[in-house]
């Protein structure tokens, strides 16, 4: 399934993996909730997002985000072979 962001015209896969690298932290949050929404529909109930390592501001504003969001059942850093700690896996309810 690819969603379609009206705001940007930009389109997205909906299987699971959101990739973070080519966006800025300011659109995380708007993105995370749209794109947790979007797998739900999709019937997927584990995401993976990456936000990569560096100064952990992505992943912040990720941690952030989930803890807020009520579809989320748990998340955690991702196992060494899917990121480790460059990326977090989402279970959804």
């Amino acid at each position: 399934m690819v969603k379609k962001d009206f705001n940007e015209g930009i389109e997205y896969p909906i299987d699971g993996v959101l990739d973070l690298h080519t966006f800025h932290p300011s659109e995380t949050h708007s993105l995370v909730n749209d794109y947790l929404n979007e797998c739900l529909r999709a019937e997927i109930k584990e995401v993976r997002i990456i936000h990569g390592k560096g100064k952990s501001v992505q992943k912040s504003i990720v941690h952030s985000v989930l803890k807020k969001n009520p579809l989320v059942s748990s998340f955690s850093d991702a196992s060494p072979e899917a990121g480790h700690w460059g990326a977090t896996i989402v279970t959804l309810f």
